[in-house]
């Protein structure tokens, strides 16, 4: 298991729909759970469950991933924003946009993970965790 689970949930993600997978099994972390909350909403995945399998000593959330009509994946760009080496927070102004508005910024702020969008509502600023587009 990786140390940093947003960018391993990112990452099997992203591997999981190069290979045209319709499903994938992370383990479960709050922080999984919050980016999957705002990729769902956001229509960049179906859904995901929560379940613990048979014999298994942790939890697993099962993503069903989201494909266009041709084939192509949902989520193209899928980037680590914030490291724990190097944090990055950013105001409400300076908020990253990505594909001109096509795409999320995903933003862990005192209210919760959520998207860009919904940030910008809000009027509130936080840590950029991720960017999809």
């Amino acid at each position: 298991m990786a140390n940093d689970t947003i960018a391993d949930t990112l990452t099997r993600i992203r591997n999981a729909q190069i290979a045209g997978h319709k499903v994938v099994k992370i383990p479960q972390s709050r922080s999984a759970k919050g980016v999957l909350t705002v990729l769902k909403e956001e229509g960049f995945i179906d859904t995901f469950e929560t379940a613990k399998a048979e014999g298994a000593t942790f939890e697993t959330i099962t993503v069903f991933l989201k494909y266009y009509e041709n084939g192509t994946p949902m989520i193209s760009l899928a980037k680590r924003v914030s490291k724990s080496g190097q944090r990055q927070y950013r105001g409400v102004e300076t908020l990253p946009r990505v594909a001109s508005g096509l795409g999320i910024s995903i933003i862990s702020t005192s209210q919760g993970v959520m998207s860009d969008r919904e940030a910008r509502k809000r009027k509130i600023g936080g840590e950029v965790l991720a960017l999809i587009g």
